[in-house]
């Protein structure tokens, strides 16, 4: 998979994240970016859009406001708390002042007015890639984390230590990831649950719960690895 996405960087502008609800508009927006070079994947509500942000990475994102689930201001400030760098251009047909406003304090880079030509919103992209380029690509591509005396490798799923070595489910792996790139910070249990399963219920809330356990078993090799519960906020990863 890895290795798919490394080929499709080579040969393309970019990999775009669209969310965008309007079934015709979002294929014709596709259909427009993939002519110009670009990867598009297309997903139609905030919910999914959150949860395969976690699961690829993008060099910058469409987000329409009106989305169904999870809408899409929410849906920036979700990716803003994990991701300060990702371009996020909105999509709406909303056009007063106050409208705008609240995109940008949600994280927004750009605000384009539907409708709008494809043109313009390549040229806003493009734009806004020259500045972008580079900037925090090699966080958001990070796939080894050293915690301690383990070796956390993402991109194959791997959890080292000299005593033991340990394969990881794809859940596992994009839990531990998300408290490995936000050490020392706090990282709300609802921000988790969307992340890696897209939905905030209380029945996966439990399901965390079970994966956190599993982690610090994991983990028990090395004392100075800890997965803290902050009490009705959520966990934080730490190393002594």
């Amino acid at each position: 998979m890895s290795n798919k996405k490394t080929e499709e960087k080579e040969d393309t502008k970019g990999t775009l994240l669209l969310v965008e609800d309007d079934e015709n508009l979002g294929f014709v927006v596709q259909d427009a970016l993939a002519r110009r070079g670009y990867i598009v994947h297309l997903f139609r509500d905030g919910k999914e859009g959150l949860q395969h942000f976690n699961l690829n990475t993008y060099d910058l994102c469409l987000i329409d406001v009106m989305l169904p689930l999870k809408d899409g201001l929410s849906l920036a400030e979700d990716i803003r708390m994990t991701d300060a760098q990702v371009p996020i251009i909105f999509l709406t047909a909303k056009s007063q002042t106050e409208d705008r406003i609240a995109g940008f304090k949600a994280g927004g880079d750009d605000y384009i007015t539907k409708p709008f030509s494809h043109e313009e919103l390549v040229l806003r992209i493009e734009a806004i890639l020259r500045r972008t380029k580079g900037k925090g690509e090699a966080d958001r591509n990070k796939d080894v984390f050293q915690l301690g005396d383990f070796t956390f490798d993402d991109r194959n799923k791997e959890l080292k230590h000299p005593e033991e070595e340990r394969r990881l489910t794809k859940k596992e792996a994009a839990v531990l990831k998300l408290l490995c790139m936000h050490m020392d910070q706090v990282l709300p249990r609802e921000l988790l649950l969307n992340m890696v399963w897209g939905d905030d219920s209380y029945f996966l809330g439990r399901s965390l719960d079970v994966f956190i356990s599993r982690l610090r078993k994991y983990l028990r090799h090395d004392d100075r690895v800890r997965i803290v519960n902050v009490h009705g906020v959520g966990f934080k990863m730490q190393v002594d």
